[in-house]
């Protein structure tokens, strides 16, 4: 009885996976038989990006706009290199700023020290500070500076020293405007020297 029964259960498992297995071969065959779906056209290459075509020509042409922008800041902030004057030009403009001031003491110890310096520079005389005496020995055996000149020369400086160290006051001298005649002479001398061909123009 009991195999009997089995049998009978086992034939509808049977039965039952045979149907599913027809069902599903059906559905294969149908799905099988449906048209597929259309693929669309494959896309294009990608083109590379801008960064990627001209990045490293960018990067180059910024680089050199900075750089040039950097020079021309600097061009411009740049301090301009003095304007050297002649030596005459600086003699005559620092006499003359003393032309309106007082004659006393100090101006007169600045208009000789002005003119000394003019000497030495235009003169090419020793650097230095020489006293008065020694430096009117300078003058006196300098080939350049003619007699007249070098006498000229000693007797304002003496007649400055002597203002300027007297403890009584004496009467104006008009120290710049000599000292302003001295160059004038000076430059007269040295262009006659520069013309012969024995003194530089300074």
């Amino acid at each position: 009885m009991k195999m009997g029964r089995r049998s009978k259960g086992e034939g509808r498992m049977t039965m039952s996976r045979s149907l599913c297995l027809m069902v599903i071969c059906f559905a294969l065959s149908a799905v099988a038989q449906e048209e597929l779906p259309k693929l669309q056209p494959p896309l294009g290459e990608i083109p590379p990006t801008f960064w990627e075509q001209h990045g490293t020509t960018v990067m180059v042409s910024v680089s050199v706009a900075i750089l040039l922008l950097a020079l021309v800041v600097w061009l411009l902030l740049r301090g301009k290199p003095p304007v050297v004057l002649p030596p005459e030009v600086q003699a005559r403009t620092a006499l003359e700023a003393l032309l309106q001031m007082p004659e006393d003491g100090k101006v007169i110890s600045r208009a000789s020290q002005i003119l000394r310096r003019y000497v030495q520079t235009v003169f090419q005389l020793p650097a230095g500070e020489p006293t008065t005496t020694e430096f009117c020995q300078l003058m006196a055996g300098h080939s350049d500076i003619d007699e007249e000149l070098a006498k000229a020369l000693a007797d304002f400086l003496h007649q400055s020293d002597e203002r300027k160290f007297k403890s009584v006051s004496l009467p104006a001298f008009g120290v710049v405007s000599r000292a302003l005649r001295l160059v004038e002479q000076a430059e007269v001398r040295r262009k006659q020297r520069s013309a012969e061909g024995g003194l530089a123009v300074v």
